[in-house]
């Protein structure tokens, strides 16, 4: 049933009239929802950090092959990202080019190109109201509005699936319902540009999520027929020519390493192990996804159960492989992260998207009134912990919590809980609604108004401040030690150097200046200034908590005197 079966009512009417300009309606949501915090919120640790030191060591040295972290190789994802960054930073930074939100802007484009794909996805078997209800809640899961605010590759990932996961259902579709047409030699190649930025972006995850879903609608559907129509040929050749000439270039620049490390080390040890302590076991992201799907979670439950009741339609089996392929494979893998699964998202939002759109049955089913309120409860439980996040985390982190903050929880928390008596009433479309309306107060709160507020754990920002009004003309790199955060790094500049604390006093001693030691690596450092004949006179210092490892810190900041 489409969105015409519904009743008419105030949100159906509001709906419509959103759904006659979708994209500038998806704009204006995703600006609201994912620009607070995005020029504010300090570089974080560690894998943004990472990113956009990178980024600005390709702008500073003119090289656009290598990728290197300060004076080490990074040989882990392939140079998409890198080159989208460094071209937004010369656009819009400037020398020292240290302003962390010019590398976040590929991010923020490619988080709204992502949302603009989910719409004209379901476009392909969903009308405009449908779907800009599928796309509002893939922009607003708690998930890709994370992405959105962070230099990292996410973001643009999902969008690449998501274009080219437009052009697969449309095959699909075409060979299962009579009348549809296959997509045209433009789209098809559309959608293998994608595929090809995909993997110049993060190598093989778009293959494997697009080849595991393709394989279960087919092995389902015991038909691969429906693949002829992707244009095989000019499609590969465009893909292979956006991603060849950049491998090509890395094999000779790195001697092979860069696959040696990039394949063989981390792509390997992260399938076949919890890599770096991120290991869990089978069933994490369902546990997560309360959180990271959320607000979509009031209609995820219920979307899958009615599709698996409705799964003889051809868009909903294609969903239901797309989601349960995907979703399955990052269970299974040992290493994960909490944006690992995003990519299988938005087929389950989808899904929820058209259960929302239907008029409920007048005599619905025992088993879709219990979905429903699994929905609510699911729901409420990330409903109630955003709302104590602003009021707890500036207490236990920071300077204290306002009245503003617990305000905004307060007007957060009112569309929350009328979503849920919404759902409960079968007000399926006023319920969603009510929901984005409350992603939209708690994610400006959360990303732009709690940060400040939380000085304890932004240790990073703190102690380049202490180097700013410390650092003297003329003076050589500063020596870290102890805490080496990479957001310290990107802060205090590319000729930072990072030491083990004999090696920090070794350096320290030959060059002078400033030296950032923390507590631990204190004893030892101290210790071979004294032997090389050096002297450190501590300047400064700060305590805080270290929220990547998740323990409390003291950092001491030296102004050391060379030995003879």
């Amino acid at each position: 049933m489409n969105a015409a079966a519904l009743p008419d009512t105030p949100a159906k009417g509001l709906l419509s009239r959103l759904a006659r300009r979708p994209l500038a309606t998806l704009f204006l949501l995703c600006l609201v929802a994912w620009v607070p915090g995005f020029f504010t919120m300090p570089p974080l640790d560690r894998d943004e950090s990472r990113f956009a030191q990178a980024s600005r060591q390709m702008v500073e040295s003119g090289d656009y092959v290598d990728i290197r972290f300060s004076t080490a190789s990074r040989y882990r994802k392939p140079v998409g990202i890198y080159w989208m960054q460094s071209a937004s930073t010369l656009l819009f930074g400037k020398p020292p080019y240290d302003a962390i939100w010019t590398y976040r802007v590929p991010s923020l484009i490619g988080a709204f190109l992502a949302v603009v794909f989910a719409f004209w996805c379901m476009r392909a078997f969903a009308p405009p109201e449908t779907a800009l209800i599928g796309a509002a809640f893939v922009g607003l899961t708690v998930s890709l509005r994370a992405e959105a605010l962070i230099a990292k590759t996410d973001a643009v990932l999902l969008a690449t699936i998501l274009g080219a996961q437009a052009v697969l259902v449309r095959a699909y579709l075409a060979a299962r319902m009579p009348g549809r047409a296959p997509p045209t030699l433009g789209m098809a190649l559309a959608g293998w540009a994608a595929f090809g930025i995909g993997i110049l972006v993060k190598g093989p995850v778009i293959a494997a999520v697009l080849a595991l879903g393709i394989c279960a609608i087919s092995i389902w559907d015991r038909d691969w027929r429906w693949l002829r129509s992707l244009h095989w040929g000019p499609g590969l050749a465009l893909a292979i020519l956006i991603c060849l000439p950049w491998a090509i270039a890395i094999a000779f620049v790195s001697h092979g390493q860069f696959y040696e490390q990039a394949l063989g080390h981390d792509f390997a040890a992260k399938v076949m192990g919890g890599q770096e302590t991120h290991g869990a076991p089978p069933g994490y992201y369902l546990l997560l996804a309360s959180l990271t799907l959320w607000p979509a979670t009031l209609v995820a439950v219920p979307g899958i159960g009615s599709a698996i009741a409705d799964r003889r339609n051809p868009a909903v089996r294609y969903l239901l492989a797309w989601a349960g392929a995907a979703w399955l494979m990052f269970e299974l893998v040992p290493t994960k992260l909490p944006h690992y699964i995003l990519p299988a998202y938005p087929a389950v939002v989808f899904l929820g998207a058209l259960w929302a759109m239907r008029a409920p049955p007048a005599d619905e089913p025992r088993w879709a009134k219990v979905l429903r309120i699994i929905a609510a409860v699911q729901f409420a439980a990330a409903l109630l912990a955003l709302a104590l996040a602003p009021v707890l985390a500036p207490h236990y982190f920071g300077s204290g919590t306002t009245w503003w903050l617990v305000a905004g929880a307060v007007a957060g928390m009112a569309p929350g809980i009328g979503a849920i008596v919404l759902l409960l009433q079968r007000k399926n479309l006023a319920a969603c609604m009510s929901a984005a309306c409350a992603a939209l107060i708690f994610f400006p709160l959360l990303c732009w108004g709690v940060p400040g507020h939380l000085d304890r754990i932004w240790v990073s920002p703190r102690a380049a401040a202490l180097v700013a009004r410390n650092r003297h003309p003329g003076d050589p790199p500063v020596v870290l030690s102890g805490y080496v955060e990479p957001s310290l790094v990107f802060l205090l500049g590319t000729g930072t150097l990072l030491e083990p604390p004999k090696d920090a006093g070794t350096t320290a001693a030959r060059q002078g200046g400033l030296a950032l030691v923390e507590d631990r690596s204190r004893p030892v450092f101290l210790a071979r200034l004294t032997e090389l004949g050096a002297t450190a006179k501590p300047v400064d210092q700060l305590s805080g908590i270290n929220y990547s490892r998740g323990r409390k810190v003291h950092i001491t900041l030296y102004r050391v005197t060379p030995g003879r």
